[in-house]
């Protein structure tokens, strides 16, 4: 009886041990750390654990970023790209490895749940595009060498109300003047390659991105579309293509003064000079 005591004590002891050694191991896989920060910020690790982040705070693998209504927060990455997190924002570093000597290593999955932000790559996404991967509801970012926003509007029921009644205030506007005799199907026009209108200052429920520098590709099983910087681009779900927006929808990016002096001087401090070469791909 002592021996079968000791037999489940000794298991016990391992157990924890094993339980403890997964648990530093879990602690070490750092990402990055919060470096700008405007009110507060709550991560939410994959074990169900919660914590309140400040400045200076690790961000680990495995974290989804929780953004109050009035908090900007700003995520220097270990390859030193950036994020910055818009209000109301979730945001979920799915797996994130950096080794500047292990390129084949690199491994950055995001995941844009709710809200926006502003990316700009390191040198994890200069020197390996395919491994960096940002999902949203409706399509699958992936960059390199380049600055961009991206937004992703819930389609909430007021949304999905507005922008009902402003499709069809649309489609009669479209049809009224063909007259009986050349009738136009709504569903066809509802299809078309054309932007979901909206009522004023609205936006339709989907996926907006803005280029601010390189270049993007957005597709989906809809289809593709290349975006330059300077353009805007929108795509509401993954089975509907991309479109070009001719002008701001009405994206707002508006951190504190701080937060734009550091994405300045991220950029101007990657050294590689601008090419038509660099891009960002959205599959």
């Amino acid at each position: 009886m002592k021996q079968l005591k000791n037999s489940t004590a000794i298991k016990a002891w391992l157990a924890l041990l094993l339980f403890w050694v997964a648990g530093a191991s879990w602690a070490a896989q750092v990402a990055g750390t919060i470096v700008q920060l405007s009110g507060p910020l709550m991560a939410k690790r994959a074990d169900g654990g919660v914590r309140v982040l400040s400045m200076k705070s690790e961000v680990e693998s495995g974290d989804t970023l929780v953004t109050e209504r009035n908090t900007y927060a700003m995520v220097k990455f270990i390859d030193n790209s950036e994020i910055t997190l818009k209000p109301s924002t979730t945001f979920k570093v799915e797996n994130f490895s950096y080794d500047a000597d292990k390129p084949d290593g690199d491994t950055a999955s995001f995941n844009l749940v709710k809200g926006g932000l502003r990316s700009v790559t390191g040198l994890l996404g200069k020197r390996n595009k395919e491994k960096f991967s940002m999902k949203t509801p409706s399509a699958t970012i992936g960059i390199r060498g380049t600055t961009f926003i991206a937004e992703w509007v819930e389609p909430t029921e007021q949304a999905v109300a507005q922008a009902a009644a402003a499709r069809q205030a649309w489609l009669m506007a479209s049809t009224a003047g063909l007259g009986d005799s050349y009738p136009v199907q709504p569903l066809m026009l509802a299809q078309a390659n054309t932007p979901v209108p909206t009522l004023p200052g609205t936006l339709a429920p989907g996926l907006y991105v803005q280029v601010i520098d390189g270049m993007i590709n957005l597709a989906n099983k809809g289809g593709n579309m290349n975006f330059s910087a300077g353009q805007f681009g929108f795509t509401p779900n993954f089975v509907q293509p991309p479109v070009t927006v001719p002008q701001n929808p009405g994206l707002k990016f508006t951190p504190p003064p701080v937060f734009n002096q550091s994405a300045n001087q991220t950029t101007a401090s990657n050294t590689a000079p601008k090419s038509n070469t660099v891009d960002c791909e959205v599959r």
